[in-house]
């Protein structure tokens, strides 16, 4: 909510949260709080964290610029950051406790840090839910989220839990910090959730007396055509990617469904395109994407159809031929599950963190031999990596296989330039989600990188795996509500 009297200056925000550069303010209040308050550490509270240069400090100042407050937050481990961040060391000031001031929203490194929640940990010296230290404890959390962090958690004194809790924190259990009793506490992060509602969870319901289900092919990426080796696959691309970045859609049109025939371990044989422009050189521009990826792949375009004066639309229909498809709900427990992906390239322009391009500068060769290894490799089962990204279709593979779906975190095959979050929700151009018996070989495809990196268990929905072994749930059911593949067609 907006504070108009704040905004024109008629009233200044009693506190004002953002990131801190200079630190020895905050350090000294923690001192003040942890070592000669509290007694929980001897001379310094000072560790392995404030080292680490990753480590973001948000500081609460009052009108006179005076640090009244405190948080840090950062990756939980060393190396690579995963995603896994934890908050610490939330220190108020004795005379800023219980005070129930408004916080202004600041803007930190990548983003708003005054959002909707946070963390923190070892008390806050006795805040309240509507005080200083809960705003910190909220700004942290928006923070930590727009960094692209899927786990956040907190240790905290007991007598913060309650705060945490009102904030919106889980009790995971406790714990022990510098011998005496808190609480981990862990944020709710529902990006992955969020995505897998808002593109597959409406399309059970939608697809009744449509998908094919009681011939054993449940959400599969094409259809087999009956009394042939025939298989047919349809996309759409986004209108507003089609406005936006035609030579782009026009490519992705071709490259979706090659990889839709991919995952069913389908050769493809041609396309037909149907496309909508408001004018002939917006068209034309559109074109031109199709047909350099119909040249990249080697895939004849057999017809299509375009109209003209009209809002921007297109939609790729490809047939491919498969004697013996492979089924994306082929999985059973115990399975292992297989990331094999394209980490070449980076974001498209314009679409940062949701499409990453690792086809457009590839050779035909290359393209080739990615989306022939299905084929080659024959696994029990087989997804490619839609706009669900990774973690949703993975999603899927497990649903249609009556399955779910562990996820190991840091054995995910990634880029360097994109975040864990990032990365798990995005189409990555070219990834494949494959299920097969454990110890199975590694694929070989092209320049794409192939990595065991889960397996299927009873039960249904996503899980993430964490290094300290930490499950968290991310999918709780099904992703499409259009269920399992009869267990008589998967034998």
């Amino acid at each position: 909510m907006l504070d108009v009297p704040t905004l024109t200056g008629v009233r200044r925000p009693t506190v004002t949260i953002e990131r801190a550069d200079e630190l020895s303010a905050y350090r000294s209040l923690r001192r003040d709080v942890f070592v000669a308050e509290q007694g929980l550490f001897a001379g310094s509270d000072l560790d392995e964290r404030d080292e680490d240069p990753r480590t973001v400090v948000l500081v609460a100042r009052d009108r006179e610029g005076r640090v009244v407050g405190g948080v840090r937050l950062g990756p939980a481990t060393d190396g690579p950051d995963l995603g896994w961040w934890t908050g610490g060391r939330l220190a108020v000031a004795p005379a800023w406790r219980g005070v129930s001031g408004r916080a202004d929203r600041t803007v930190g490194e990548r983003g708003a840090v005054g959002g909707r929640g946070a963390g923190g940990e070892r008390g806050a010296g006795g805040v309240g839910a509507g005080g200083v230290g809960a705003a910190l404890v909220r700004a942290a959390c928006a923070y930590a989220e727009n960094a692209g962090v899927l786990r956040f958690d907190a240790t905290v004194q007991p007598r913060a839990a309650t705060m945490f809790r009102r904030l919106g924190w889980d009790t995971v259990g406790p714990v022990t910090v510098a011998g005496r009793p808190h609480v981990l506490m862990r944020w709710p992060i529902g990006r992955i959730a969020a995505l897998v509602a808002a593109t597959k969870s409406d399309l059970g319901a939608l697809l009744t007396g449509l998908a094919p289900g009681g011939a054993g092919w449940v959400g599969d990426d094409g259809a087999p055509v009956p009394g042939s080796d025939l298989i047919a696959a349809c996309d759409a691309i986004l209108p507003s990617m089609v406005e936006r970045d035609p030579e782009w859609a026009g490519w992705c049109g071709v490259l979706v469904n090659v990889n839709d025939l991919s995952a069913m371990g389908a050769a493809p044989v041609g396309l037909l395109d149907a496309l909508g422009a408001r004018d002939a050189e917006h068209a034309a521009r559109v074109l031109a994407g199709v047909k350099a990826a119909a040249a990249a792949y080697g895939v004849p375009i057999l017809g299509g159809h375009t109209q003209l004066g009209v809002p921007a639309a297109l939609a790729v229909t490809a047939l491919g031929s498969a004697p013996a498809p492979v089924r994306g709900g082929g999985g059973k427990p115990g399975h292992e599950v297989r990331l094999t992906v394209d980490l070449g390239g980076g974001w498209r322009p314009g679409h940062t963190g949701r499409q990453w391009d690792s086809t457009s500068f590839r050779a035909p060769a290359d393209l080739r031999a990615m989306s022939s290894f299905v084929a080659a490799y024959r696994p029990a089962a087989a997804k490619d990596v839609s706009m669900a990204g990774i973690a949703g279709t993975l999603g899927m593979l497990a649903e249609a296989s009556g399955c779910r779906a562990v996820l190991d975190v840091a054995a995910v095959p990634r880029p360097d330039g994109a975040t864990m979050s990032d990365w798990l929700t995005c189409f990555p151009g070219f990834g494949m989600l494959t299920a097969t018996d454990a110890g199975t070989g590694a694929p070989t495809a092209g320049p794409a990188t192939s990595a065991v990196c889960g397996e299927l268990v009873e039960g249904s929905g996503v899980t993430l795996r964490w290094p300290d072994g930490e499950l968290t749930e991310v999918i709780a059911s099904g992703v499409t509500g259009l269920g399992a593949t009869p267990t008589e067609e998967k034998r």
